[in-house]
């Protein structure tokens, strides 16, 4: 049965059909039964965790992308190498079909790195509306109020229901599939009334009742004591209003990028050919023009241009789905509502370790939030229509109405010269082509078929992307009439690093690896495989990190890249050989966050990082030169204390 429908409205499988301005909406396609049964996926498991498991070179992905011609096509080629760009090979390749991914820069170098760090919302007032604590109005500006469960419960809105479950159910499988790179988090609201105490208690408890068995704690309240015992730093008044408490509910956090770099090399293990500076610079169609049949790539490390022949494409690619999609019929109207949001990165002192803070209201009704994250401190957001470009810079008016925000409510001097990095990224917010104003925007995803052979998958945020990539490869599936060998697996697909990791896996590296040779010869270091160091490779590489650190005592490689940070020169050399890590940019900005959590430190360490990767990927001194002023550009680009061009000194 075929019906039509707006198209902001689509939630779920939705997937979308547009001719000659029309949008129409198919039932959904396939349902994702696991065809193969349990010892499939276990097989799949111990495949994709094998110690002794070696990622394919980079050179052979591309060999097996240019070996896919017109005569023997690809099953799935997917464009955008994203969250759900990767996600989406990743199922397609668990599911037995043959499948490629290509990525213009590089794994989370856009939207996917750039996001709020949490899980169940990384729009950040999409997460409070989540746990009830705020919505969104016609006009973007946030509210008071359970309004979201309020919709769910008190006015039997089921669709508003399935959205909760939904997001709850797919947080706590991101959670369980990658828990070394995610965890939960204790987010505190301050209430400076008696009845926004009881307002937010009672919403937070019946979130915690919708959440039944994917809570990951209760939520409770806390005294001003209490609260004042747990973050040391919030200040006991604000506007005249003293404090009375707060409240505490429960998030997942996540290292974003880390975990999109898992999720590609997850499905280069399973099979997936995965190249990442890869760019497709045109769509093919076939003879009669009706159907798109592949695509032709460069290769934006060495210039080579090569086609590669697909059933279907799946455009992934973000906010730049439109541009892809304008390469199959220049006329399509465009689906993107760029949204900006910047963070800044503060010092540790700002937040203690563990409880992060939401305020979900400020002076002009915007939700700030100051959460720890990697050792410092993440503040933000903005949120705010732009223009869509490769590499988005924060305005200064915008960190400056982030650290005007937080100011009201901590009782220390915030200050300009404490910001160590800040960037900003793009949210690639779903629009009807057809709609006449705004309120078609959709806050959840949208699958489209507007040609023939390219699917394209967009909107939705981070938390959901699993259940994203299980959709648009359902509708690739339909479009393509594939066969997969099974259903969807991805529910309890660990990826890789992550089966078998626990939280006190980093002990076996800090005993094992506590002693490491220096340059020179006999000669023993102690301490460089500290507390910090263990804990950080154990977070970032799971089940892994002894590959790391291996590399670290035999190889010379133990030291630290950046003072004050757990960073070691053997994570470019392991990352280089086994995470596709092709630039200096790559390693300080994806593979580790050092560009994230202060640019000038990045910048220390880009001379060392260059010289290691200029040795695992034989680079010469032009290429060396080259990446140094790439990578130099990149961190102006972050606009910390000492890369901001001005400020009005409000905050000195």
């Amino acid at each position: 049965m075929t019906r039509l429908r707006k198209l902001g409205a689509v939630t779920g499988t939705a997937i979308v059909t547009a001719y000659a301005g029309a949008v129409i909406l198919h039932d959904p396609p396939i349902a994702a039964n696991d065809y193969g049964g349990s010892s499939r996926l276990e097989t799949l498991r111990k495949r994709l965790h094998d110690p002794n498991a070696v990622i394919p070179s980079r050179e052979a992905q591309q060999s097996a992308l240019m070996a896919a011609g017109n005569a023997n096509p690809l099953d799935v080629l997917v464009i955008g190498g994203g969250a759900t760009g990767s996600g989406a090979a990743l199922d397609a390749v668990t599911r037995g079909l043959r499948v490629g991914i290509v990525e213009r820069e590089d794994f989370a170098s856009g939207t996917s790195s750039r996001s709020t760090k949490l899980l169940h919302g990384e729009i950040d007032k999409t997460a409070l509306c989540d746990v009830g604590i705020c919505t969104w109005n016609s006009t973007n500006h946030s509210e008071l109020g359970v309004r979201y469960l309020e919709k769910a419960v008190f006015n039997l809105d089921y669709g508003q229901f399935k959205l909760v479950l939904h997001a709850l159910a797919e947080r706590k499988r991101v959670i369980d599939n990658a828990p070394h790179l995610c965890h939960a988090l204790p987010c505190m609201t301050p209430c400076f009334s008696w009845f926004e105490v009881v307002y937010y208690w009672m919403g937070l408890k019946m979130y915690d009742l919708v959440a039944g068995r994917q809570l990951l704690h209760l939520s409770r309240y806390y005294s001003t004591r209490e609260s004042a015992e747990l973050f040391p730093t919030l200040a006991r008044e604000v506007s005249n209003r003293r404090l009375r408490g707060t409240v505490v509910y429960y998030d997942g956090q996540m290292n974003d990028a880390r975990l999109n770099v898992g999720l590609a090399c997850t499905a280069a293990l399973a099979g997936a050919a995965v190249l990442n500076h890869a760019e497709v610079i045109s769509l093919l169609k076939d003879d009669a023009g009706k159907r798109i049949i592949g695509v032709r790539i460069r290769d934006n490390l060495t210039g080579k241009e090569f086609d590669t022949y697909a059933k279907v494409i799946v455009n992934a690619s973000g906010p730049f789905c439109d541009s892809v999609r304008k390469m199959a019929n220049k006329n399509a109207q465009e689906m993107i509502s760029p949204s900006s949001g910047v963070h800044i990165i503060l010092p540790d002192y700002y937040s203690p370790e563990g409880m992060g803070l939401i305020v979900p209201k400020t002076k002009d009704g915007r939700v700030v939030f100051m959460l720890p994250w990697l050792g410092r401190t993440v503040a933000g957001t903005t949120d705010s229509s732009t223009t869509i470009t490769y590499l988005p810079e924060p305005h200064e008016d915008e960190i400056e109405f982030i650290l005007d925000a937080i100011s009201d409510y901590l009782n220390v001097k915030v200050r300009r010269t404490d910001v160590l990095s800040a960037w900003s990224g793009i949210r690639p917010l779903a629009v009807d082509p057809t709609a006449k104003n705004t309120e078609s925007i959709s806050r959840d995803h949208v699958v489209c078929e507007d040609y023939p052979g390219l699917v394209t998958i967009t909107g939705g945020k981070w938390t959901t992307y699993r259940s994203m990539a299980e959709d648009a490869v359902n509708a690739a599936i339909k479009s393509g009439k594939l066969t997969p060998t099974s259903g969807c697996v991805t529910n309890n697909l660990p990826i890789v690093g992550g089966d078998g990791w626990e939280p006190s896996s980093f002990t076996v590296l800090a005993q094992q690896y506590k002693r490491m040779k220096s340059t020179h010869g006999s000669k023993v270091v102690p301490g460089v495989m500290d507390s910090a160091a263990a804990k950080n490779l154990s977070r970032a590489y799971g089940t892994l990190a002894e590959r790391v650190a291996a590399i670290a005592q035999n190889e010379n490689l133990g030291k630290r890249l950046a003072h004050g940070y757990p960073y070691l020169e053997a994570e470019v050399a392991y990352c280089a050989r086994n995470e596709y890590c092709e630039s200096a940019i790559d390693f300080i900005a994806r593979r580790t966050r050092l560009a994230f959590l202060e640019t000038d430190a990045a910048q220390k360490a880009l001379p060392r990082v260059i010289e290691i990767l200029a040795n695992e990927h034989k680079w010469d001194d032009s290429r060396q030169k080259e990446e140094l002023e790439k990578a130099t550009e990149f961190l102006k680009t972050f606009k910390s204390s000492k890369n901001a061009q001005f400020h009005d000194g409000k905050h000195s």
